[in-house]
């Protein structure tokens, strides 16, 4: 627009000037040499300007024909350039696609059009990277690294394949170099913090995230969240060895970031450790309404040491009231109802869950079903019921499933790649590992349960027949030996005794009556079987016809038996004669 102003403006100009010279002609007379020459004003300029543009043209012609030599070279060098430049730019769209072949055309092209540019460099690394060649890749960035324009993209280049080999030191190294050379370069300060985490080292992660700020490498509600990342990572670290520091270092996190939920359940446990009970309350109420996750129920639930399980719950129901839409906040409120016994309760709370459960919930229902009904059949319904459950969230950052937070991802290093969230493809997550110990936990209790029963039926039957039989052995009469002679006769004879104790053995058929007066008991009399007739006589004889030594029987013990039922007594034993297959009839009754 401005261009075509000052057109309009010099034609203007010149229209002015012709016109105003049309209006003043005059006359213009040369004499040199003999020739006079007369003519007017306008056609004199108009005869100057004509020859001062041939002589222009003239000298334009001249001087191009001095300089054609160099114009020629500088026209191949711009041609081979713009040549050199096509096939780069082929090379690297070959790179892109993977065309193995056409990068290493467009490597050849380079190299010979332009083999001092930078970007050649980079598409001989790069096809060496495709090519599996490490070391040709390994060369062009290091030649990159040597030219002062390229430096930085070689060391990002030698990190790389420092990275790619396993080489953990030669990766800090230039990640430490190319973090001093630029701060503001996000991969090398990333890489050296996820190399001084991986030591421990979280102060020196925060001097590097402290020199990126002040270089304006990061805007500063990131540089906040990172700082509040690492010093939760310092404070957990520190949370057994020396808590004061790590109590400090955690209430800071949670300045920086209320709703980081490591740092908020770090300072909870610590601040409930010193005696905080209010403030760390806070805190972690403050995080479980933002993000509610099952450590901070926990650290809630625990907050007070030694607290009883009715304490526990009614922290948790405060709890609960920050967040009382979330799932979560439901499963934190049946647990601690089912650790104080609250069985209907955790039942109620449960209920609107059971239409589309977790694995969580799944487990939390079997714990119930075996803590207030002892019902393990019910209990391993809902256990397997969990396996085809939905998920339940998880810590995870690039595909790894954790038990717990880190500050750096174990596969890219990158700050902060933790988050609470559902993994997909995975059949368990630790938090449901630990909800199943529960479960096992609870299914035992109740087997202890029954098992201690059993056991004290049967403590209670044996002592009721240890008191039954001290009753039986103080009722019992003591034995007298009517016929030792008989006796003594009948084992030098080499007959059989037997002596069964009828008193005892009739007394176990049939308990004493515990009303009444005891019946009287006769005195007990032996009962001697005799072998029937001519077997000792036999005996003896074969043994001297075999020509063997005698040998002696051994002998039981020979015990008097009190009169049986049917027995009439030794008044009617002395008047009749004695029958021994009556008296053996009657002991073998027994």
């Amino acid at each position: 627009m401005i261009r075509l102003v000052l057109l309009l403006i010099l034609l203007a100009a010149a229209a002015f000037g012709v016109s105003w010279l049309a209006d003043r002609p005059g006359e213009i007379a040369v004499v040199w040499e003999g020739w006079r020459v007369e003519t007017t004003v306008p056609v004199a300029l108009a005869v100057i300007a004509v020859v001062s543009g041939v002589l222009l043209l003239l000298w334009r012609l001249l001087s191009l024909l001095v300089r054609s030599p160099k114009l020629i070279a500088a026209f191949s060098r711009r041609r081979k350039r713009e040549k050199g430049w096509q096939a780069v730019s082929r090379g690297l769209l070959a790179v892109g696609i993977g065309d193995n072949a056409a990068v290493r055309q467009a490597r050849h092209d380079a190299a010979r059009l332009l083999p001092h540019e930078p970007l050649t460099h980079l598409l001989t690394a790069q096809a060496a990277q495709l090519d599996g060649k490490p070391e040709v890749a390994i060369a062009a960035f290091r030649a990159m690294v040597d030219d002062p324009s390229t430096r930085l993209l070689g060391l990002r280049g030698l990190h790389m394949e420092a990275r790619k080999a396993g080489d953990k030191a030669a990766a800090y190294a230039i990640a430490e170099e190319a973090a001093s050379a630029a701060p503001t370069l996000g991969w090398a300060a990333d890489a050296v913090i996820e190399a001084r985490c991986a030591a421990g080292d979280y102060a020196g992660a925060r001097a590097v995230l402290e020199r990126q700020m002040a270089q304006k490498g990061i805007d500063k509600a990131q540089y906040k969240r990172r700082r509040a990342v690492l010093l939760a990572a310092e404070a957990i670290a520190l949370e057994q060895t020396d808590p004061l520091v790590a109590r400090e270092k955690a209430v800071e996190a949670v300045r920086l970031a209320p709703t980081l939920v490591p740092a908020a359940a770090c300072a909870g446990r610590l601040l409930g450790a010193a005696g905080e009970l209010r403030k760390a309350a806070k805190i972690v109420e403050t995080a479980f309404a933002a993000n509610p996750h099952p450590e901070l129920a926990d650290v809630e639930a625990y907050l007070r040491p030694g607290d009883a399980a009715l304490d526990r719950l009614k922290r948790i129901r405060t709890l609960a009231n920050r967040a009382p839409s979330q799932r979560e906040s439901a499963i934190a409120l049946a647990r601690a109802a089912i650790d104080a016994q609250e069985f209907r309760q955790a039942r109620l709370v449960l209920e609107p869950l059971l239409d589309d459960p977790s694995q969580r919930v799944c487990l939390l229902m079997a714990e119930l079903e075996a803590a207030e009904h002892a019902d393990i059949g019910k209990a391993r319904e809902w256990t397997a019921r969990a396996v085809r459950a939905n998920r339940d969230p998880a810590w995870i950052a690039d595909g790894v499933v954790s038990d717990r937070w880190a500050p750096v991802s174990p596969v890219s290093g990158r700050l902060d790649a933790f988050v609470w969230e559902v993994p997909p493809g995975v059949s368990a997550t630790p938090i449901l590992e630990h909800e199943a110990e529960r479960v096992k936990a609870a299914i035992a209790a109740v087997r202890a349960s029954e098992e201690a029963k059993v056991a004290e039926k049967k403590i209670a039957e044996q002592k009721l027949a240890e008191k039954k039989l001290a009753e039986l052995k103080a009722a019992e009469p003591k034995p007298v030996d009517v016929a030792p002679a008989a006796a003594a006769e009948s084992v030098s004879a080499g007959a059989p005794v037997v002596v069964v104790e009828a008193a005892v053995a009739t007394a176990e058929a049939k308990p004493p009556e515990p009303k009444g007066p005891e019946p009287k008991v006769a005195e007990p009399v032996p009962v001697i079987l005799a072998p029937p007739a001519g077997n000792g006589a036999d005996a003896r004889g074969r043994a001297r016809q075999n020509g063997k030594p005698e040998t002696g029987k051994k002998v039981d013990a020979i015990v008097a038996l009190p009169p049986l039922p049917d027995d009439p007594g030794p008044e009617a034993d002395a008047t009749e004669e004695p029958d021994p297959s009556s008296k053996s009839r009657r002991l073998m009754g027994l």
